[in-house]
């Protein structure tokens, strides 16, 4: 009769160097794979936050550009607006000045609004990407640039009431007619020949227009003054940016 041995189920025991071993084993397994793990978030974090740097630097480049052309009709609307407020304020040129007053009225009191392009900026919070910029003095500098922006907007929304205040005296002065003459193509606005009348040369209502020219004079030079901020910072930034990131110029 043939008989069957059952295989010896008892493994050896295994000495305390052994679970040792095993132990440390896996526990550098675990570790490099955290730290490879890291090392992996760090460089696409860091890839990342360079690319948002480099949208970024885009936009203040094409803001500075639409600021200094901002600054350009800031300062000839300033200029004109200057202009119109002397004839307004002295009655004996008046009479010999009412073309140019068409002219000035309508021209000087235009504001061109500013668009800053923000788009990366207002990814970087939206998305709360934010915090993949890791020097805190970088953030700061960003964010004192975008923080300067509001004030124009404000100043922006006092010109905006002010000029319709402006416009509701200007229509008991000024020929509608008169004012249709001066309009070329698009938005230009052409000077006139000859001394035109005007509705009416009543001192009370020239003071009354010139106080609210005043206004919007007064306004436009805080306008100017913040866009010039404005630009200086964006300048510095740009080069603050370029060389904490070891960015060329494209």
């Amino acid at each position: 009769m043939e008989v069957h041995h059952h295989p010896d189920l008892h493994h050896k025991k295994k000495n305390f160097k052994e679970y040792f071993l095993e132990f440390l084993m896996i526990f550098l397994a675990v570790t490099l794979g955290f730290f490879a793990e890291n090392i992996r978030e760090h460089l696409s974090d860091s890839a990342k936050e360079k690319e948002y740097i480099k949208s970024m630097m885009q936009d203040l480049k094409v803001d500075q550009q639409v600021l200094s052309q901002n600054i350009m009709e800031l300062q000839s609307g300033i200029s004109m607006m200057d202009s119109m407020i002397t004839i307004l304020d002295h009655p004996s040129m008046v009479s010999k000045n009412t073309g140019t007053l068409y002219f000035l009225a309508r021209l000087s009191p235009r504001l061109q609004p500013l668009i800053i392009n923000d788009r990366t900026f207002e990814q970087l919070k939206n998305s709360g990407n934010f915090r993949l910029i890791k020097s805190i003095g970088t953030s700061n500098k960003i964010m004192d640039y975008y923080n300067k922006i509001p004030l124009v907007k404000l100043l922006e929304s006092i010109n905006e009431t002010e000029f319709t205040q402006y416009k509701s005296v200007a229509a008991k002065i000024f020929n509608p007619e008169i004012f249709v003459s001066t309009e070329g193509k698009g938005n230009e606005i052409r000077r006139i020949s000859g001394t035109p009348p005007l509705r009416t040369t009543d001192d009370e209502l020239l003071q009354e227009l010139s106080v609210f020219s005043v206004y919007m004079h007064g306004t436009k030079k805080g306008i100017l003054d913040a866009d010039e901020q404005i630009k200086k910072s964006g300048a510095s930034l740009i080069d603050y940016l370029k060389k904490e990131y070891h960015l060329k110029d494209e």
